[in-house]
This record gives C-alpha cells, structure tokens and sequence, in this order.
C-alpha cells in the first residue's frame, strides 16, 4: 500500500502538470519520495519484503520518478527548446529505466542487494534526481515565477541528472547507517537541527540540499582522482630521492 501511495502521488503530480499545476505536481513528487523511503523500511521491519515488491517498487519507482519529473520539466520549461527539449525529457525517463533495471539487476546476480552492502549506490538514486526537478520548480516560485519559464540551465540540467543516474559515481546511502548507542542522543540533535534548517524556507533549502547531493558523487571522485594523483608523485619522488 506504501509503494502504491508513492505511484498515486507520481500519478497525480502527472495530472497536475498536465493541468499546468506545476507546484502542486512538484510537492507531489516529494511526498512520492517519502512514501518511497517508508515502503522499503517497512517490509523489511515486517519481514514481508519479496521479489513481487521489489518488482512493484521498480515499476511505480519508473512512473512517480521517471515520467512525472520529464513530464514536470517538459511541460514546465522544455517545450521552448522543441527537439532539444522533448528528447531531454525522453532521456530522463529512459535513464531512469536503465537506473532500475541495473539496480535490480545487480541484486538478482548476486542474490542481495549489492548497494546496501557497500552502503551507498552506484549512480545518482532516482528519486534525487526527481527532487532536483522538483525542489527546482519550488525554487523558482519562490523567486517570484508561478508560471512557465525559458531558462537553458534547466535543459541543461536535465541532461546532466539523465547522466548521473547511469554513472558509476558512488553516493552515499542512509538506508544502513549504524549510529552507536553513545552517540545516539547527538544524532537525534543534529536530525532535528537539519529538520529546523530545511524548514526555515523549504523552497530554498531543500533545492540546495539536493543539489549538493546530486554533485556529491562527482565531488567525490574528484576528490579521489586528485588524491591517487597526489600519492603517485610522492611515491615517484621518493623512488628519485632512494636512487639518489
């Protein structure tokens, strides 16, 4: 029923933005998001979870992910890029797909759920990159727009999220975390000044909590490559230094 939920938001933000309701189509996609995390949560605390959910996860995960957020940006800022802006939106969607299809596949292979067990996931989560069209669709209301815009970061936007999805940039899953029993209390403070800050304007706060995170993964193994590079002139200068 949980993951149903999530498919009946994704549904209804489809409508809103057929309707040209588009804030009312973004919080849909959010609270499509919500449903997504507790559906997952709750199979596994009930021990109900199954090959059947996982597939209904992946095949709602497609409709409130994939097309609501594509069709939210085409009909919302893509439709003035005409070719551009109609394959930007079919290139999320597919994706997206392709982001599913990988997931499960990855958990048939080797019978578990291989991004768990590493704690984070290959590729950018698709329910984040829907929050980034949507919490971006909340950002622009905020500035002022509460109609359709024409704003080429945004087609290019959509291309880099069809990207991440199918990156093999790792970011870092909460699904698994392991807090110790001392720092429990410190923990629940830190959750409940992050849940005062994203709440002091919603609209600008959540957008730049997405963002970062969709910029996380690409942040990250930068970092990486610049650290080996580091490391592989420092062993280069001490083979030098021993010869000398």
């Amino acid at each position: 029923m949980l993951t149903c939920t999530s498919l009946f938001s994704g549904f209804y933000s489809i409508i809103a933005s057929i309707n040209g309701d588009f804030y009312p189509a973004a919080v849909a996609i959010l609270v499509a998001g919500v449903f997504d995390g507790l559906d997952g949560r709750v199979a596994r605390l009930t021990d109900s979870t199954s090959r059947f959910g996982m597939q209904l996860d992946s095949l709602c995960d497609l409709v409130s992910f994939g097309v609501a957020p594509a069709l939210l940006a085409y009909l919302w800022a893509l439709i003035p890029y005409g070719r551009y802006g109609w394959l930007a939106a079919f290139l999320y969607v597919a994706t997206t797909a392709l982001r599913l299809a990988r997931f499960n596949s990855m958990a048939e292979d080797e019978n578990e759920d291989a991004e768990d067990d590493n704690h984070d996931f290959v590729g950018l989560p698709c329910p984040a990159a829907a929050g980034a069209i949507a919490t971006m669709v909340m950002f622009f209301r905020y500035l002022g727009t509460t109609d359709t815009v024409k704003h080429f970061t945004i087609l290019l936007l959509v291309y880099l999220l069809s990207y991440l999805m199918i990156s093999t940039h790792r970011y870092l899953s909460f699904k698994k975390a392991k807090i110790s029993r001392e720092k429990r209390f410190q923990a629940v403070v830190g959750m409940i000044l992050v849940l005062t800050l994203l709440a002091t304007e919603p609209s600008v706060t959540l957008f730049v909590t997405v963002l970062l995170y969709a910029l996380s993964g690409v942040l990250f193994d930068l970092y990486t490559f610049i650290q080996k590079k580091r490391k592989g002139k420092e062993s280069q200068n001490a083979q030098k230094t021993d010869q000398l």
